[in-house]
């Protein structure tokens, strides 16, 4: 994915502080707060906490955000669930009216054929966005939204030459990308309760099969493509972990490819959020040990490289940033249903 790519494509719990919760730990335990049944360390929820009060500062009264991209819809989406993750009241809680704007612009967005937005990379992750708030956010015009978004896009795939998407719904070509993005939204709208042939899964599967190399394990672009910074293969290998294909051979290879990358510092390219965004999910679904591993090293990278204001900028927006890095440690909350395992 390219900065070029992207700009065309692109229940309610409160957490317990630490001053208000039940003083009836060891002292080891003390140094974790609990959410959901998890603990997570005070370091992750210092960091959490700040990147969300930057997306909150810098959101437009229209429910966008500043900067580079911050107006796509899939940024959108990403912040959505950033917000959603933290474990929060979306209804009454700190962050309530920056979820409100978040659904909004989602919503305003949307035409009347079910798209939202300009591109499929877009309308995936706005899409995701939309199933993750559905059940938990109170806004009846979320399932009605939700199941136009998904109808478009099964209908975009079964038009599909390749059986998976490109940029646009009636395209014939396709990506690994923008069909990450497609995948799983209908993986989170299933979660819903909404309905998605099992063929729709299995035809998505094929193509990411038909992505991968056959030398080294990794998951291309295209089809005979080559790997893409490694965040193609951290796609492929989260789209078979969410489909609970973990016996597949493919998903065996993108691992052990995506395990060696990130061992030799590798595979980050030049949208090192973005691949962090999907490792920290290929790891949880695929190798939850690896994760715990995984995830020790990105929440020091977070904390070295997160800016005085909360953010960060890798090239694509502190905007856009900021929701992917928050994503990648949001697996420590364990809070949205899309991240059960």
């Amino acid at each position: 994915m390219n900065t070029r790519i992207l700009s065309i494509a692109l229940a309610s719990v409160l957490p317990l502080s630490a001053q208000n919760a039940p003083d009836n730990t060891s002292e080891s335990a003390k140094d974790f707060q609990v959410y959901r049944g998890t603990q997570v360390s005070p370091e992750v929820e210092r960091i959490y906490e700040k990147g969300l009060r930057y997306l909150v500062r810098s959101q437009n009264d229209d429910g966008s955000f500043q900067g580079q991209y911050g107006t796509e819809p899939g940024v959108v989406g990403f912040a959505l669930m950033a917000l959603l993750s933290h474990g929060d009241d979306p209804n009454h809680g700190p962050y309530a009216k920056a979820i409100r704007k978040c659904v909004d612009y989602i919503l305003k967005n949307q035409g009347e054929n079910g798209y939202i937005g300009s591109s499929m990379y877009n309308h995936g992750f706005a899409t995701l966005g939309l199933a993750e708030a559905y059940g938990a956010f109170q806004d009846e015009k979320i399932g009605p939204a939700l199941k136009k978004a998904v109808e478009l896009i099964i209908s975009s795939q079964d038009k599909n030459r390749f059986k998976a998407w490109r940029y646009s719904p009636e395209a014939s070509d396709a990506d690994s990308t923008v069909s990450g993005a497609c995948f799983v939204a209908m993986i989170a709208a299933r979660n819903a309760g909404l309905k998605v042939p099992d063929k729709n899964f299995e035809d998505a599967l094929k193509f990411f099969t038909d992505c991968q190399s056959p030398s080294d394990g990794s998951i291309g672009y295209m089809p005979r493509s080559g790997a893409h910074g490694g965040s193609t293969t951290a796609i492929g290998v989260a789209a078979f972990a969410y489909a609970r294909k973990r016996d597949n051979p493919t998903f065996t290879k993108a691992l052990k490819k995506m395990k060696s990358d990130d061992e030799s510092g590798g595979g980050g390219g030049g949208y090192p959020f973005y691949l962090e965004y999907y490792a920290a999910q290929a790891f949880f679904q695929g190798d939850y040990k690896g994760w715990q591993e995984w995830n020790d090293k990105q929440v020091k990278r977070l904390a070295e490289t997160q800016n005085e204001d909360g953010s960060w900028d890798a090239g694509l927006g502190p905007g856009t940033c900021t929701a992917l890095g928050l994503l990648s440690i949001a697996l420590n909350y364990r809070y949205l249903p899309i991240y059960e395992r």
